[in-house]
């Protein structure tokens, strides 16, 4: 097995996003682009400081130009001082799953390459993506994907192997010897078998199976064709007696089915509609139809979810508010939250409950591994061997420090957890979703919140707009009701942990009343640009009270629409990108 060094020249476009390197497949597809970011990323260790890894976890989502993309990690692998690859059995991993398979596997790898677009769609004319974990099961932070980029602006060789490729779908070893006397194995172990090991250690499966038993409990959810399929079969159906037939699209798809593996009102459609809701989350009028009293749904490489009500959607923010103020309800947990965290963008329903459990909140830019940095800090939270931790990202995004990625599954799991606490005596009638999340809006109040997400919009306009924003002040912004604009900013986020500084997260417009809009060009796109406008408004609990008592809880399109009028007026969206209304409504 010869290694050689393979000429190669630069590509100008692979600066990795808020997760990694995210382009269409043709563009992964020219020759070299994938060796060369993996080779890219071997060099950049070392100058940023950490070890090759000799032990390796690689895996993804099972789309489009995934299998190629595990043979040639391998290859490149072997010849860079790797020992030792664990691959996921078909080169299938969710995202969460590699990060547990990082954290607990015996041979202890110190690293991983993921291959995903989470949710973006796949298939010969869509997306593909790959980034890099590193030994805390975490993303790759950005000291070390700024360095990965200066390396793809430098390459000039691809260390590689000359090996044939390996047969992932049968578990075992693939042991070679390479040219220079070096042993190199290609480990082929279940997908799944880890990460629900863990998953046990973390939650009440027997309590968990009495709930999903229950004659009156009914329990659907939806994979969309995702990675998160083979989970919900071993999670739900094999070890919680779920039914199999409200487990749907539960095969991993290369092209997942033609869904846009997206767990959101818009996208999630078939989920929606049997849930009773419409894609802008308001209750459909009952028909008669059986509607199942659970739904959730993961994205493509299962570290998103959404959970749905009999006809009441959750949104993200109040989900996770909701788990940490119920935190109780999950063993894990037992000995009460250290902290809880934040995105930016994410509404305030969360910060009220840390107010109440009196821990501390932390608010950092978009992106898993500003949660992780927080998770393995000796300095903020000592040497404690865990922190019993709760992080929500308003794109869907919910986890804890059992691994260090977002989890889809651990959010539908902890949702169950609390569903059967307050369902643990079988002859009271069942306590449903939304009483559980009108119940917390009576004691913290609602934070009403909205997202408006502008797709593919050029570059040009998206800058020409932020530019335009970063040029305005309190003064330019209109009250709302009387209360005025207070603050504009730009949100700067300095880690508590190492002090590196991420500048420009978002330009925030805050009200005296703590209501606010916020515009961010995202960075899970892979081309164009994707111009997310969050909405946010606050009612007391006495004002919640009030509301659902008399039956007139407004909507959330309701309680926003004078906030989403100001927004769209003082930014000229429509001027600069020439969209009237946005590609999805969340």
């Amino acid at each position: 097995m010869s290694l050689v060094r393979l000429a190669t020249t630069p590509f100008r476009d692979q600066k990795p996003g808020t997760s990694g390197l995210r382009k269409a497949v043709v563009v992964f597809q020219q020759p070299n682009y994938l060796a060369n970011f993996v080779q890219a990323t071997f060099d950049a260790l070392p100058a940023a400081g950490i070890e090759k890894p000799k032990t390796l976890v690689l895996g993804g989502d099972g789309r489009y130009y995934g299998a190629e993309a595990c043979q040639t990690i391998i290859k490149i692998a072997a010849a860079n001082d790797a020992e030792l690859v664990i691959v996921g059995q078909n080169g299938i991993f969710s995202t969460p799953a590699v990060s547990a398979v990082v954290r607990n596997r015996a041979e202890r790898p110190t690293g991983a390459f993921i291959l995903t677009a989470s949710h973006n769609p796949g298939g010969p004319t869509e997306d593909f993506g790959i980034k890099y974990n590193v030994a805390n099961g975490g993303p790759a932070p950005e000291k070390v994907t700024n360095v990965i980029y200066e390396k793809t602006l430098a390459i000039a060789h691809i260390h590689w192997c000359c090996l044939a490729d390996v047969d992932l779908s049968v578990q075992g070893d693939t042991v070679v010897t390479l040219s220079n006397g070096r042993p190199f194995t290609v480990r082929v172990i279940s997908s799944t078998a880890d990460y629900v090991h863990l998953l046990k250690s973390v939650f009440n499966f027997d309590r968990l199976r009495l709930l999903l038993v229950r004659h009156d409990f009914k329990f659907a959810f939806d994979a969309m064709n995702g990675v998160g399929g083979p989970y919900a079969k071993a999670v739900f159906i094999d070890e919680l007696g779920a039914k199999a037939d409200l487990i749907r699209n539960i095969c991993p798809k290369s092209d997942f089915g033609g869904l846009h593996p997206d767990p959101n009102l818009t996208y999630a459609k078939e989920l929606v509609l049997r849930m009773g809701l419409t894609s802008t989350g308001e209750p459909l009028p009952e028909n008669g139809e059986s509607i199942p009293d659970f739904g959730a749904a993961s994205d493509g490489d299962a570290d998103r979810n959404m959970i749905l009500g009999k006809r009441f959607f959750v949104s993200p923010s109040d989900s996770v508010a909701v788990l940490a103020a119920q935190s109780q309800c999950i063993p894990y947990f037992a000995g009460g939250l250290k902290a809880v965290a934040r995105s930016m963008p994410t509404s305030g329903a969360l910060d009220l409950v840390a107010k109440a459990l009196n821990v501390p909140l932390f608010e950092v830019p978009t992106g898993w591994k500003f949660f992780g940095n927080l998770m393995d800090s000796a300095a903020l939270f000592g040497k404690a061997s865990f922190v019993p931790l709760i992080c929500g990202e308003e794109s869907f995004g919910t986890g804890s420090d059992h691994v260090r990625e977002k989890d889809g599954i651990w959010a539908v799991l902890a949702w169950l957890s609390v569903l059967a606490e307050h369902n643990h005596d079988a002859g009271r009638p069942l306590v449903t979703v939304q009483q559980i999340v009108e119940n917390h809006w009576k004691r913290f109040g609602r934070n009403y919140y909205c997202r408006y997400d502008y797709e593919n919009v050029s570059t040009t306009s998206a800058d020409a707009l932020m530019a335009h924003l970063r040029s305005l002040r309190p003064a330019a912004i209109p009250p709302l009701e009387g209360i005025a604009c207070t603050i504009v900013d730009d949100f700067e986020y300095t880690d508590p942990v190492d002090g590196s500084v991420s500048s420009k997260q978002g330009l925030r417009f805050i009200y005296a009343d703590g209501s606010r809009f916020v515009f961010r060009l995202s960075g899970t796109g892979s081309q164009g640009a994707t111009i997310r406008l969050y909405l946010e408004r606050f009612a007391s609990a006495a004002a919640v009270t009030q509301h659902l008592g008399s039956g007139s809880m407004p909507s959330a399109a309701q309680a926003l629409s004078d906030l989403v009028q100001v927004a769209l007026n003082v930014s000229q969206l429509a001027k600069f990108t020439g969209r009237e209304r946005p590609t999805v409504i969340t």
